[in-house]
Order: C-alpha cells, then structure tokens, then sequence
C-alpha cells in the first residue's frame, strides 16, 4: 500500500513529523538506576504522517518491515467508559488485536496524550516510514513516539515544556505498549542534536548541553544481527534485579516497607536512601556496605519476605532467580565509569600531540570494555555482540579503541570508539569482516 493509497479518502491536512533513533555511547541499562548517560543520534530517522479523521477510527499502517499488516481499531473498543482510561486495560485489548504488538507504541501515545492533557478522542490515520530497524538497541521505539507525539501535538494545537514530550512518550512505551524501558531513549531522541553527545542525569531527566565531539573522534555502531528487545525477559529480569538490591538495602538501612510502597505509587523519591538512586553511592561505598547482597535470589521468596519495589514498571515474578548483586552493583560503577568518561573526553588532546591524545583514547576505551563486561556478568551479552567487542581489541593500534554493547543488551549492536580516517576504516573492515564470517547483512551506523 502506497502513502496516498492509505490517506484516500480522509480530506484532512497530513501532518509530517520526524525523529531520530540513538547510539549508546555510554551509561545504557543504568539510566534506571540514576546514572549520568551518554548517548548520540544516528542518521536514520523514523518518519510519521497522520491526518484527523470526522469519526472514531484509529488505522495505522508501516512500512517497514512491509510484513506488519494493517492495524485499525476504534476508540469505542478501547475504552470502559467514555470518560475512563484504562492503560492496562488498553494494553491487554492490543495485545489480542492483528498488528497490536507493534501498533501499541504509535497508539499508546493517542492514549496518554488523551488521559493526560485531555486531547479529543477522534479518529485518526498513521503513516510510519521508519529508517531505524527495529530489535538493534538503537531505540526505535522512541524514534517512533517521539515523532508521533510531535504529530500529535501539532494537530492539536498542544505545546510542551522542559522534558515533558519525552516523559509522555516514555508512559506510552511503559504503560501501553508495556515495555519497561528507561527514560533515556525518549529524551536522547527529542533532544539529542547530529555529532554531538547529550549527556543526561537520569534523576528522572537532567539534560545537559549537547557535548561536541573532538577532532576525528567517532562512535560507530555495528550491529550484531541478534534481536534486541526491552520488552524482553533478560532485560526485565535485570531492571528487576537492580530494584530487589535496592530494597534489601534501603530496609537494611532503616526504612519502612510502607516507605518503599509510598514511592512506588507516587513516584516520589526524595524521602528515600540515597534519594532511591542506586548510582548516587561510590563504588566504595557500595563494596563495604552492600556487598552481603544475594548473588542470587528467588522472586517467590523475595515476595514472601519484602514484597514491593520501587519500580512501577516491572514485578518480581514468583519462578524467577534474579542477579541481585551483580544488577545492583552495575548502575554504582558505571555511572562513576560514565563521569570520568565525560570529563577526559571534553578534555582529549589535540592531534598535535600523539602520545598524550592515545593514552586518552585508551582509557576511554578501557572504561568501554569494562562497561561491556558488567553487562555481561549481568546476563545481558551475547556470542555474536562479545565476538564484535573481541574483534575491536584484535584491531588495537590500528585507530579503534574500546567497544561496549548498547541500550539493553541481550544483542542489538555494538558502539565503537574509533579515531581519524584509519579507525574509521578499521571499523569497516570488522564490519565487512563479520558479515562474511556468519553470512549476513548487517548494519553499520556511522
């Protein structure tokens, strides 16, 4: 089905909105701990156009991958009430309707726009042309909601400040389309300007100015052709696992479980240990207070005993043993990891001076490779993305420097750091090497 095709017949002004996906640089499954997060937007960019229609039909249709068929609902079956919204309830209903699964991320955002700043429920028609492939851990989930929601506004006339844009994104992915994901991604999308890195305090959503890079540096993605979800049980399982850490911790310390609860509900943290941020405490800190936390711990057993955490977008699952002390200890080193990353990065020194300007870059790198192996004693790597990573050292010396898995990990792609032109050709030559080695097509974001 071509554009026009689909819009026949809805006399309606299109309405074109556009954003980009991002590459991890830095900080990924942390950002729910509170960690300080590098990260930078890719070329590809996912497209919406919508148009308002006089009834209460919502169709929407992408064209890639062209095998999506055509979602269509109606406001009517996804409402209890005609004044009531229900997000678990309309997230069920998706789930059993032809093309819900991917429709929800477009959809959830007609929903959240409309319970939380009571935008009208009329019809409406979607086009998506997505340049951001799906399932490689460069967010195209919030490429798409962002762009949707940019729409939105527009047709409705609505007007955003600060982080909102984002924040309303993000409930669309978390309470709609049921994927618990972090906040980063929304907001490195909405704000993330070409050549530069957004840093972001995820404390939910400080957003610095944009970092430019040094002369010749890059950070290239490779993608390893293993699917990468956030909805995916790896993920949620460590998200899990990091929330369980911090309750063990913040009753070992004196709090309430009714404290734990209060912030669940609300969202309020400030009244909590270490403001409910497992990256507000040093490495040290953590080691010579928290390393009695379980390696290893049953969900059943967790909720029998403790019962909550103060993550609203995930539950401890009675028959799963989730990493507690790997989970948790992972978003106290990378955020230190991501700060010093930050600071020498601003501070690299110029090509004019080579001996200084490679120790830099290889201990830029050696924070890269030491954030993809907490990653992995997570649970989150994978052969082929661990095979990209050994690929990148083998190629020490030759302008590529370090190498970390990205987003959510459990595959998706690889962020290489690379210098100058010879590094850039390095990384193509792992890239080309790679492909023939497992007989595939692969992505090189650039």
């Amino acid at each position: 089905m071509e554009e026009n095709d689909f819009f026949a017949g809805n006399p309606s002004p299109r309405i074109r909105h556009s954003a980009p996906g991002r590459l991890d640089v830095m900080g990924g499954i942390a950002d729910y701990s509170g960690s300080l997060v590098l990260q930078m937007p890719i070329r590809e960019r996912t497209v919406v156009m919508l148009a308002l229609r006089n009834d209460t039909t919502i169709r929407v249709r992408t064209q890639q991958p062209v095998s999506h068929p055509l979602f269509e609902t109606d406001w009517r079956q996804l409402l209890v009430t005609d004044d009531f919204i229900d997000y678990q309830r309309i997230r069920k209903i998706l789930t059993t309707l032809p093309g819900g699964d991917w429709a929800a991320y477009a959809v959830g955002c007609l929903v959240v726009l409309a319970k939380e700043k009571g935008v009208a429920r009329t019809g409406i028609d979607i086009w998506i042309d997505s340049q951001v492939p799906p399932g490689k851990g460069v967010s195209s989930s919030a490429a798409l909601e962002v762009a949707v929601i940019r729409a939105l506004a527009e047709a409705h006339q609505l007007t955003f400040t600060g982080t909102e844009l984002p924040v309303l994104a993000q409930k669309a992915e978390n309470r709609v389309a049921g994927a618990p994901c972090g906040l980063m991604d929304q907001l490195a999308c909405h704000f993330g300007e070409p050549g530069k890195l957004l840093p972001i305090l995820c404390q939910p959503d400080h957003v610095s100015d944009a970092i430019p890079l040094p002369e010749g540096v890059r950070f290239v993605g490779i993608d390893s052709g293993v699917r990468h979800a956030v909805g995916g049980g790896t993920y949620g399982t460590v998200r899990t696992a990091a929330f369980m850490g911090y309750t063990l911790m913040a009753l070992y310390d004196g709090a309430y479980p009714h404290e734990l609860q209060r912030s669940r509900d609300t969202g309020q943290r400030d009244h909590l240990l270490y403001n409910g941020y497992l990256a507000n405490l040093t490495p040290r800190e953590f080691e010579d207070r928290y390393a009695w936390l379980p390696a290893q711990f049953k969900g059943g057993d967790f909720i029998e005993k403790y019962s909550v955490t103060i993550d609203p977008v995930t539950e401890v699952r009675l028959n799963v043993t989730y990493p507690v002390l790997q989970a948790a200890r992972h978003p106290v080193y990378e955020n230190t990891r991501v700060q010093y990353f930050s600071l020498l990065l601003q501070h690299l020194p110029p090509t004019t001076d080579p001996p200084a300007r490679e120790k830099a870059l290889n201990q830029l790198g050696a924070w890269m490779y030491q954030s993809h192996d907490s990653y992995s004693a997570c649970g989150l790597g994978s052969e082929q993305t661990d095979e990209l990573v050994r690929l990148v050292r083998d190629h020490a010396g030759q302008g590529v420097y370090g190498a970390k898995i990205t987003g959510g990990g459990g595959g998706g792609t690889v962020c290489v750091l690379c210098d100058g032109a010879k590094g850039l050709e390095t990384v193509r030559r792992i890239h080309e090497s790679y492909q023939q080695r497992h007989g595939v097509a692969v992505h090189l974001f650039v």
